[in-house]
């Protein structure tokens, strides 16, 4: 059971090693690109490219139980498949139901961890792999991996990573469950965060934070929804930064030259912008923007309000 490309490295990873994968629960087609064209999910994608059934269930606990009790599973896996499963569905698989979670549970509980990790400034990221329950993220966790998270990394970056670590992760999972090693850990309430579903308006900038928090904002939000700016009546998305040194009104443009970059000032010290993207264009380095563009020093990025 999965969805976006997260999910289709630990897909291809069942089939690679010889699981019998007796069908693939997917979210359905939702429409996409400026033709708003229905599509399919990538696990979709690659499921039917295996020969693998397809289901996708508008909401699994409604429509999809008999599907699924159909193919009488000994295991059910699921990697970001965006759907809460009942206990009806839970009790299904005699082994139960392994979720790969992409965090270090039981922190960065929820529909976006690798987002929230890069926003909440944490130095690791990972994967657990965990046996699930009624709850969100809570049942009992089996092994974790882990790995730094580049200072400049964006979320799309950090999830093609951590997609071939959960991929991994879940074989190793998987090979001491069949011989009989596998262990289970309670997850500790006192360390438990819990993040919410990224929205919109995330992508509006708090230039009043300090430069780390305003760095992670970016580099956390890139792909979507992806931090934008009023720049000359337009939306300027800054899709990757560092920390710089500078100060000045939170918001403020210190330095936009080709040569210095794109340099912003935030509550404490100021974030150099390393990658943007104009309406209709394509992404490109800030200083590439700025040879074709005039952001003049001084401009106020702040939104109105703020």
């Amino acid at each position: 059971m999965g969805t976006p490309d997260f999910a289709v490295p630990v897909l291809k990873a069942l089939v690679r090693e010889g699981y019998e994968v007796a069908g693939v629960f997917t979210q359905p087609d939702r429409p996409k690109g400026r033709g708003k064209k229905p599509a399919p999910s990538p696990v979709k994608t690659a499921a039917e490219e295996t020969g693998i059934p397809v289901f996708q269930p508008e909401r699994i606990r409604k429509t999809g139980v008999e599907d699924l009790r159909a193919l009488r599973p000994d295991l059910c896996v699921t990697a970001a498949f965006g759907q809460i499963l009942s206990q009806e569905i839970l009790d299904i698989p005699p082994l139960g139901n392994i979720n790969v979670h992409a965090s270090l549970l039981p922190r960065h509980r929820g529909a976006a961890p690798i987002a929230h990790a890069i926003m909440a400034g944490d130095r690791k990221a990972g994967v657990t792999t965990m046996m699930m329950d009624a709850g969100i993220d809570t049942g009992d966790m089996l092994l974790q991996a882990e790995t730094e998270i580049g200072v400049t990394e964006t979320c799309g970056e950090l999830t093609e990573r951590l997609s071939a670590l959960g991929a991994d992760l879940l074989i190793r999972t998987l090979k001491e469950l069949e011989d009989g090693t596998l262990k289970r850990t309670v997850q500790n309430e006192a360390d438990m965060t819990y993040d919410p579903t990224l929205t919109k308006d995330l992508g509006i900038a708090d230039f009043a934070a300090d430069a780390d928090g305003v760095r992670g904002r970016i580099n956390g939000l890139n792909p979507w929804p992806c931090v934008s700016v009023p720049v000359a009546g337009e939306r300027l998305k800054l899709l990757r930064a560092e920390t710089a040194e500078g100060s000045g009104e939170p918001g403020m443009v210190l330095a936009a030259d080709p040569k210095a970059g794109l340099i912003i000032a935030c509550g404490k010290s100021a974030v150099r912008v390393l990658e943007v993207q104009a309406p209709g264009g394509k992404r490109m380095r800030a200083e590439d923007y700025l040879r074709g563009h005039s952001i003049p020093v001084g401009t106020d990025l702040k939104e109105d309000g703020q």
